[in-house]
């Protein structure tokens, strides 16, 4: 069964210098772009990160500091790699958690406003542990009989990962082929960052995942406490966590006809706050 595609949708993996989102880089990258006629593009790069690739990170991906001591940083591949992707929807292994909250913090570190409002995620290790619960190399041998050579270079397990993807479409058909059920059913649970700090409650509602709120909605803290979020934005948060952040400070703060004279002050209060 192929994928039911409304637009194209890009495979990725990234090789990096460690698992910090906001602090680690990547030092190579693999897209496959996959579009509604079945027809593909894909590009793999070796970046330089501008910082020291820890050994016990090399000795997993096999990428060296002399190996990409020459080779382009980030930042001078983002417009490139921000073009090849486009509005395309995205899909990886283990990508919700670390390639895409990855990915975004270097668009972000380069200066392109990245976010997901308009594309949807796929992540094929969510469906895989759900159904299997086995590593990349043996969800290759399960699903397609093959032994994955290259592992953890990111164009072999890029390329793996969209041909399990391909054959878990044809073994479970309660997962369905579209991105929108795919996305669905490779999500834990619905987050408004991509590190997991800021999530959705049942009434749609952002709330923090961490610390002294964990539980309570973002606004009723930013009430009770507007210092909270300044000291978010000078911490080792991830970009894309703090510009969530902002845009809610940013929305509390927008006066509405319906405001009472009392919540208009409150609002005009918390407007100076962001300065």
């Amino acid at each position: 069964m192929n994928l039911n595609l409304t637009k194209p949708i890009v495979f990725f993996d990234l090789e990096t210098t460690g698992i910090n989102i906001a602090t680690d880089k990547i030092v190579e990258i693999s897209i496959l772009k996959v579009f509604p006629n079945g027809n593909k593009e894909s590009k793999t790069w070796l970046v330089n990160p501008e910082m020291e690739i820890p050994k016990e990170s090399s000795e997993i991906h096999g990428i060296t500091n002399e190996k990409v001591a020459s080779e382009p940083t980030f930042k001078e591949l983002a417009n490139k790699v921000n073009e090849l992707i486009g509005d395309a929807d995205l899909a990886g292994f283990n990508s919700n958690r670390f390639d895409i909250p990855l990915l975004a913090e270097e668009l972000m570190r380069a200066g392109i406003d990245f976010d997901m409002k308009n594309r949807k995620a796929i992540d094929v290790q969510v469906i895989f542990h759900k159904k299997e619960q086995r590593t990349l190399s043996a969800g290759y041998q399960f699903y397609c009989g093959k032994e994955l050579e290259g592992a953890h270079g990111a164009e072999a397990d890029t390329n793996a990962t969209y041909e399990i993807l391909l054959a878990q479409v044809d073994k479970y058909g309660d997962i369905g082929n579209s991105v929108d059920t795919l996305s669905e059913y490779s999500t834990h649970g619905e987050r408004a960052d991509f590190a997991g700090f800021i999530l959705m409650n049942d009434d749609k509602q952002e709330i923090f995942s961490f610390g002294k709120y964990k539980g309570r909605t973002v606004e009723e803290v930013f009430k009770e406490n507007p210092g909270y979020n300044n000291w978010i934005q000078n911490a080792d948060f991830p970009l894309y966590t703090k510009k969530v952040l902002r845009e809610i400070k940013v929305r509390m703060s927008a006066p509405k006809d319906t405001m009472s004279d009392a919540e208009k002050l409150q609002a005009l209060q918390q407007k100076f706050n962001l300065r």
